[in-house]
């Protein structure tokens, strides 16, 4: 038997914008081969289960993420004015009409005890992030004041991401950034 010829990108991208979408408990397999066009021996052979398709697609995502971090924290000269512009850039999207959080904090907030195993692969992937953070804060700051910048970063990140969904204000959500990260250098226009 044959196996089925796929674009493995354009799979993880559907399924990952369903997961990310609905939840992991709420996408069924039959979304699944709905949202990739593909029979399920195909999803199986590939994947292995609803599991394993799930983490590649919190790779996939996590990839994708840390690829526009990095682009964005390498184009600035101070590593502070790239954190500020990636902030707020996360603020304008929580006021979209359309919001929906980061996939991997949404992943974190809904999957329970009994699923420790995926939990663990979603902190694996936060931490990723984070320490993408970290390397550049690393070059102007201590070992510890970067870990802790890191972290307070990764912090206010989850509290927008969770925040958006409940308040629209743009001000308001800049004015709360600018009180718990002042090492930032907030301007005017920030």
């Amino acid at each position: 038997m044959a196996r089925a010829q796929f674009d493995r990108e354009q799979v993880l991208e559907n399924v990952t914008n369903a997961f990310w979408r609905l939840g992991y408990s709420a996408t069924s397999m039959q979304t699944v081969f709905e949202k990739t066009g593909l029979k399920p021996g195909s999803i199986y052979l590939a994947f292995g289960n609803k599991e394993g398709l799930f983490k590649e697609s919190l790779d996939h995502y996590t990839q994708q993420s840390l690829t526009r971090l990095e682009a964005t924290l390498a184009q600035y000269t101070r590593v502070e004015e790239a954190i500020r512009h990636i902030l707020c850039r996360f603020i304008e999207e929580s006021c979209q009409a359309q919001y929906c959080s980061c996939f991997l904090v949404k992943s974190q907030l809904e999957l329970g005890e009994h699923q420790v195993e995926l939990k663990n692969h979603v902190s694996e992937q936060l931490r990723r992030v984070e320490s993408l953070f970290y390397k550049y804060l690393l070059k102007d700051n201590s070992e510890s004041a970067a870990q802790a910048k890191a972290s307070s970063i990764m912090l206010h990140i989850f509290g927008i991401r969770v925040y958006g969904y409940h308040s629209h204000s743009r001000d308001q959500l800049l004015a709360a950034l600018r009180l718990g990260l002042p090492w930032l250098g907030w301007s005017a226009e920030h």
